[in-house]
């Protein structure tokens, strides 16, 4: 039996994978039973992949019957591309990926997943593909309210002395626990029974959201859905300049929206989001441009001025120094690949 297929096996089989953990080590109790057996861990990465490779059958962004699950799959490495990263957690069944987030970097893979607890603009690469190994990442939309009445139930998320005093940023990497891999898991596999998942999804949906509010790190994501906290607070802000940055940017407005002062809109904004609401609201005018271009093929002064800006000119300065090209060639070329 080759290898892949013993893994198969194993993946259909736990307690014959236990009794083989115990063959091999007789002395040593089983994790299999546990939840921290490796081989079990491999197992379930193994089938998510399988799932994922089924319903992704090809590159791209796939929707799925499961409302808040998307299904991405890329056979090679990626460019630098810019997107806005909304509110989720992403686990990788297979391959690796960076984002470069304002000044900083995250980087996740099989044993790490991402959680993005804003909306964040960012630089992603995928940096580890093949057409025989894909990048295959499993996309799980966040529910902020089902988060705050989750942590309404169990009370403080785990961690909480990290709460006073320190602002999370609002992309970030972790440990990707067996508990949460084994819920992902269990999510993707309703995919095969579609009459399922209007009755089983939610409810292995919450469980997603709560491991993640258990974990370590459960915290950061706590702050976003706790009043008072500033991460919920520069959440506020976010919401604001979505809404309107197409106008000039009034500071003042943005502090109003997320009832702090200034000064401390301008300090906790870059804790999270790694750059300042003017920076941010660039982000978000260059994003959407890009979009137009693109999907309207329209005129780069149509597009600059659809999102704010007066001058041509400096759309035209911004947009190449944040694409690499003019928006007419970064629009022709997207469109042809």
């Amino acid at each position: 039996m080759t290898t892949a297929a013993t893994t198969q096996a194993l993946a259909r089989s736990p307690d014959r994978l236990a009794d083989c953990y115990a063959f091999l080590m007789p002395d040593l109790p089983s994790p299999a039973r546990t939840g921290g057996d490796p081989l079990r861990r491999a197992a379930c990465l193994a089938e998510l992949a399988r799932w994922a490779e089924a319903f992704a059958p090809h590159d791209g962004v796939h929707a799925t019957p499961i409302p808040k699950l998307r299904l991405i799959r890329a056979s090679a490495p990626s460019a630098l591309t810019h997107v806005m990263y909304e509110p989720a957690v992403c686990l990788l069944a297979q391959g690796r990926k960076q984002l470069q987030v304002g000044d900083g970097l995250v980087e996740y893979d099989p044993a790490h997943h991402v959680v993005a607890a804003h909306h964040i603009p960012v630089a992603g690469q995928i940096v580890e593909a093949s057409p025989r190994r894909p990048y295959l990442c499993i996309w799980i939309d966040l529910d902020p309210a089902l988060l705050a009445s989750l942590l309404a139930e169990r009370g403080t998320a785990k961690g909480e002395r990290h709460r006073d005093g320190n602002v999370p940023r609002g992309i970030y990497a972790a440990y990707t626990g067996d508990q949460l891999l084994d819920a992902v898991l269990r999510l993707c596999r309703l995919l095969d029974t579609p009459q399922h998942i209007p009755h089983l999804a939610p409810l292995v949906h919450r469980e997603i959201m709560y491991w993640l509010l258990a974990a370590d790190d459960g915290w950061k994501l706590a702050q976003l859905v706790t009043p008072g906290t500033q991460s919920q607070r520069i959440g506020l802000a976010i919401d604001w300049l979505r809404r309107h940055y197409r106008e000039p940017l009034d500071m003042d407005d943005v502090a109003r929206a997320g009832h702090m002062s200034r000064s401390s809109l301008n300090a906790h904004f870059r804790a999270v989001t790694r750059m300042s609401p003017l920076q941010y609201q660039k982000q978000l005018r260059l994003l959407e441009a890009r979009r137009l271009l693109v999907t309207q093929a329209c005129s780069a002064e149509h597009a600059a001025r659809e999102v704010g800006y007066q001058s041509a000119s400096q759309f035209n300065r911004e947009y190449t120094r944040a694409f690499g090209n003019s928006p007419l060639r970064d629009a022709r070329l997207l469109r042809a690949a």
